[in-house]
């Protein structure tokens, strides 16, 4: 059965200077060249040499134009999809977009799905799934470490590490079935010895890709970061004055907030995702209790707290607030945040640094609602992120699929040592390598199936 050819709006939606149509497949050539002429008569489509543009009119069946355009013609395998690839450039209108996708349908073209220009690319052999993946990624990076991770993912940085690991493990595993067929001999092809210390060398390395995660999910989601405290502290006007946008109620009236408000802002290159909580406070409210229960949920969540405190009054339950942030902050960088200081004598701090001196965490001084030193919280925030900075070629995971596969493989390569060191015989330990082999593929793509696929390409936006 012939491949269809497809076609999609490759910019994004709406109203711009131009617009991107993409058409790829065994006709695409043909069909644009259909709706195609040249403002030089002797160029066509169906021979123009690859990687060049040409100026020219879209077309309708009454040859009436459409639009004056440029035309890109890429040739396979030469292309991002690995077939014949056509681009127009078009004016932004969105009328001119859908009109020229509809002369491209009328011609045998089909539209094409969320993440199928990428899938063909994979199925071509263009990339592998976790560069495809990474495609996804470098569209929706919002800052320099989240952008030179995808970069470095989708130029092959994580899959020559996976390569390697495979073609180490494959080679030893052949031997290991080599001596199977000859059990009978008592040979033995495979050193232990050398197959323990290549094993140990992979197990650090899966260790270390796998611990990487951690980092790279912050990068990529954004660094956790939870406000709390108790009702009327000034945490939805601090979320407010962060995000430069009025996302949550400020109101003087105790329990206001009662669920979980998110959203990202980029510091310093930094991406965070705050995440303004319910009030903390002994209430018989049903709803409000519901809240605070999704508070105490989200500081186990978060890498960051910023425990914030009405420097103005001081609640006389704070000891009992303490000890419930406490036991669910454990191990987490807490910040501890004295707002509406502007409203507070200079002398009074020292009363504060008195009350909380068993705090050992950095405190900041700062008041949400006149702006007073949110540079200062800013570079607190900043430090307590405690991020590497990721350099060219360094190899980060952020896909939670790629560290689900990556914990299996581990599970498996320890098991490949521990049999060695319980000298099991060569069937069992081929085994195990093996599965490792196959967790490690299923990164690459080198090993996936449909399901997996269609999950991994439906998240992908149309026309890419």
């Amino acid at each position: 059965m012939k491949p269809t050819t497809i076609t999609a709006i490759s910019t994004a939606p709406g109203i711009g200077g131009i617009a991107v149509i993409r058409v790829s497949g065994t006709d695409a050539l043909e069909y644009s060249n259909a709706i195609f002429k040249a403002k030089t008569k002797s160029v066509t489509l169906l021979k123009q040499k690859a990687y060049t543009v040409s100026f020219g009119s879209i077309l309708d069946k009454q040859k009436e134009t459409i639009d004056d355009v440029l035309v890109t013609v890429f040739h396979a395998p030469h292309s991002f999809t690995g077939e014949d690839v056509v681009e127009i450039s078009c004016h932004g209108s969105l009328f001119l977009q859908q009109k020229i996708l509809q002369l491209l349908i009328e011609q045998g073209c089909v539209l094409a799905q969320p993440g199928e220009f990428t899938q063909r690319a994979f199925l071509n052999g263009k990339m592998d799934l976790s560069q495809a993946e990474a495609v996804a990624d470098l569209i929706a990076s919002n800052s320099t470490a989240s952008h030179r991770m995808a970069l470095n993912q989708m130029r092959g940085g994580f899959s020559s590490e996976l390569m390697k690991l495979r073609t180490q493990l494959l080679n030893f595993v052949s031997l290991i079935e080599l001596e199977l067929d000859f059990n009978e001999e008592d040979v033995e092809f495979a050193d232990r010895n050398k197959l323990k210390t290549l094993a140990t060398d992979i197990e650090q390395l899966i260790a270390r890709l796998s611990d990487s995660f951690q980092v790279g999910n912050a990068l990529k989601n954004g660094i956790p970061v939870a406000l709390v405290g108790e009702t009327n502290v000034g945490k939805s006007t601090l979320l407010n004055l962060l995000l430069n946008e009025d996302k949550a109620i400020v109101s003087e009236i105790h329990g206001t907030t009662r669920d979980v408000i998110e959203d990202l802002v980029n510091i310093k290159g930094i991406t965070f995702r705050f995440i303004d909580t319910a009030g903390i406070r002994d209430t018989k409210d049903k709803i409000e209790s519901m809240g605070i229960e999704r508070t105490y949920q989200k500081i186990e969540q978060a890498s960051v707290i910023l425990w914030i405190v009405d420097c103005t009054q001081l609640s006389e339950h704070m000891e009992w607030l303490t000890e419930r942030i406490a036991m669910r902050a454990e191990g987490k960088k807490v910040i501890l945040v004295f707002n509406k200081i502007d409203k507070i004598a200079e002398d009074e701090r020292e009363v504060l640094d008195q009350l909380f001196q068993q705090f050992k965490g950095e405190r900041i001084y700062i008041s949400a609602k006149e702006k007073i030193n949110t540079d200062g919280l800013e570079n607190a925030l900043v430090n307590a992120a405690q991020l590497p900075e990721i350099n060219p070629g360094d190899v980060v995971v952020n896909n939670v699929r790629h560290y689900e596969a990556l914990q299996n493989a581990l599970t498996a390569i320890r098991r490949v040592i521990s049999g060695i060191d319980n000298g099991i015989t060569g069937d069992f330990l081929s085994q195990d390598i093996r599965e490792c082999m196959h967790f490690l593929g299923e990164i690459s793509g080198s090993i996936s199936n449909d399901e997996i696929l269609g999950n991994i390409f439906g998240k992908f936006c149309i026309g890419k």
